[in-house]
């Protein structure tokens, strides 16, 4: 039996991650015809449907997507085989686009450093860093980013995982803020003042609601925003309290305007690491970049 078309495997994950033709084609490079050929070799090939019609969309059959995950990572695997060794990477000559997901605290703490390193060591390659509204593996496992940086949380077995550094929050209200003349901010001080707290998700309870609740005490949420910089924005304009990592502050213009003080709470530690897919574990420039992040990372932390 004569071996089957390798080529077929890159097409194949391809449809599987998009689950339309079309959506394949432009991917490939081909016309809708070109790759509705190239999908009935693959039934044949399989002896599986692979999409059918579900209404005006397609839909993989469960035998596709039990396949999809080892699909994609043989077609990464047989690419690693061919990348160029350590030994042959110039890294002056990369030229790259890699894609960060990281939350605004990350970019505006550790991003001019990390920019900075990069450009003076590979001038051609560029940083693009992606907004996380969600914690999901889902961009990594499709190739849509190279790194995800943030909060370890349950991404998979798959995902490699390297801590990076560790942080904490704090408060900060405006300096003309009534806490502010108080010795010491204690929790009682804490809650008698409403708070805007910075949710991507618009959740409007975290740690320290949990805290708060051990100890029978509430706190009043007066807004939730995107993100720090929106919450730091509304506490310099009112008498709210908002909370962002302490690494947050290193690059922040405003802080000679804020009052930072301690949470009057048992501290909660952040551990920010940078995860990223097994199949990019052997990438030579790909490697680099994770290096220079762990690099950045604890020159600035």
């Amino acid at each position: 039996m004569a071996d089957p078309d390798l080529n077929l495997l890159v097409a194949l994950d391809v449809l599987l991650t998009e689950a339309s033709v079309a959506g394949a084609a432009r991917r490939l490079n081909l016309s809708s015809s070109a790759m509705s050929r190239t999908l009935s070799r693959l039934r044949d090939v399989t002896g599986d449907p692979i999409l059918v019609r579900a209404g005006r969309n397609m839909a993989l059959t469960p035998w596709a997507e039990a396949a999809r995950e080892r699909a994609r990572n043989a077609v990464h695997e047989a690419r690693a085989v061919l990348q160029p060794s350590a030994d042959t990477l110039k890294v002056e000559e990369l030229a790259r686009l890699f894609t960060i997901r990281a939350n605004d605290g990350f970019v505006v703490a550790f991003g001019p450093a990390l920019i900075a390193s990069v450009a003076k060591a590979a001038p051609d390659v560029c940083l693009r860093f992606a907004p996380k509204p969600e914690k999901t593996s889902r961009y990594l496992r499709e190739g849509l980013v190279d790194l995800e940086i943030g909060v370890q949380s349950n991404m998979g077995p798959e995902i490699r995982i390297q801590r990076l550094f560790q942080d904490r929050f704090v408060g900060a209200v405006r300096k003309a803020h009534p806490l502010v003349s108080l010795p010491k901010i204690d929790v009682n001080a804490f809650i008698s003042w409403g708070h805007v707290v910075a949710a991507p998700d618009g959740s409007l309870n975290g740690f320290v609601d949990e805290a708060l609740a051990e100890l029978g005490l509430k706190r009043k949420v007066a807004s939730v925003v995107p993100g720090f910089p929106t919450a730091l924005s509304v506490a310099l304009e009112s008498n709210l309290i908002a909370m962002v990592p302490a690494l947050y502050l290193l690059n922040q213009q405003m802080t000679d305007k804020l009052h930072i003080f301690e949470l009057p709470l048992t501290a909660r530690v952040i551990t920010v690491s940078q995860m990223w897919h097994p199949k990019m574990e052997n990438d030579q420039g790909h490697r680099w970049l994770r290096e220079k992040v762990r690099e950045v990372c604890r020159a600035v932390s």
